[in-house]
């Protein structure tokens, strides 16, 4: 009975193990100039019962359901991940979840890109947010309890400064194919106007070229000064765009505030997020 008993044991803890895909780099992905661009091991996760997949019910774990909350903009104005969906978040960023989850979007916005009938005269033109879009910034969450620990303005422009951010690989494969159908992609962010520069270099660095437009916040909002919502202020800088003549055809970002307010543009993708919340 007791060799039995071990066996059973044995069996469950390898069919635990395989439900984490325990993939702690970032893709190493090769740039049309042929440079290798490699990700460092940015964290070392210790799997954890109920973390992901079918366990996370079995376990009694409702992170899965946190996150289904967060993604369906049903859980809005929270602060923090959950302590207790630390170890649940990092396995699902660091693990292949996000990056099925991210290229489901991706897919259908190319298909969507590939569908338009375009007129071909410059002024149609693509949305992309930045943080958690263009992109990652998983280095710097990984050692902040993947949105755990309450957001420290000064560490994330220290970071951000580095100009060492990785591309999220779904949205670069979207980014090219609409240079190729001939619509302009257009860079709008939360960041500011004091980080222009290391944000050209870092998304130069990641294979991004060719945007007609990179749109910052004004620097006096460095230290998240900016009176009213990210909403208004994303909608505001969309309408300037029609305003000017520019046709936006979609709209990609991480965040509900990437793609809400008037004009959102004629179709908008939202990406996974479940580390940070900004309204």
């Amino acid at each position: 009975m007791a060799t039995a008993a071990r066996l059973l044991l044995l069996l469950f803890l390898t069919a635990a193990a395989s439900a984490w895909e325990m993939n702690i780099r970032l893709p190493t992905e090769m740039l049309n100039g042929g440079e290798a661009v490699v990700a460092p091991i940015i964290h070392a996760l210790r799997p954890l019962l109920g973390s992901g997949g079918q366990l996370a019910a079995r376990a009694g774990v409702a992170c899965d359901s946190w996150r289904l909350g967060v993604e369906a903009h049903n859980v809005i104005g929270w602060k923090t991940v959950p302590a207790r969906c630390e170890g649940y978040v990092g396995h699902y960023m660091l693990g292949g979840h996000y990056r099925r989850d991210s290229a489901v979007v991706v897919d259908e916005a190319i298909a969507y890109a590939e569908s338009l009938q375009l007129a071909g005269n410059g002024k149609e033109i693509w949305v992309f947010d930045i943080d958690e879009t263009s992109l990652s910034n998983l280095p710097y969450y990984a050692k902040h309890g993947f949105g755990a620990t309450l957001y420290n303005d000064t560490s994330f422009r220290e970071y951000v400064a580095e100009g060492s951010a990785p591309a999220l690989p779904e949205t670069r494969r979207l980014y090219r194919r609409l240079l190729q159908l001939g619509v302009k992609p257009v860079f709008l962010t939360g960041r500011t106007e004091d980080q222009r520069n290391i944000t050209i270099t870092n998304l130069r660095r990641q294979g991004y070229s060719g945007w007609m437009k990179l749109l910052l916040k004004p620097a006096v909002h460095a230290a998240g000064e900016l009176q009213g919502s990210a909403v208004a202020y994303k909608s505001g800088e969309r309408q300037k765009l029609e305003d000017a003549g520019f046709a936006i055809v979609g709209n990609i970002g991480d965040q509900w505030s990437d793609i809400l307010g008037t004009p959102e543009g004629a179709r908008t993708f939202k990406l996974p997020d479940p580390m940070y919340y900004i309204g």
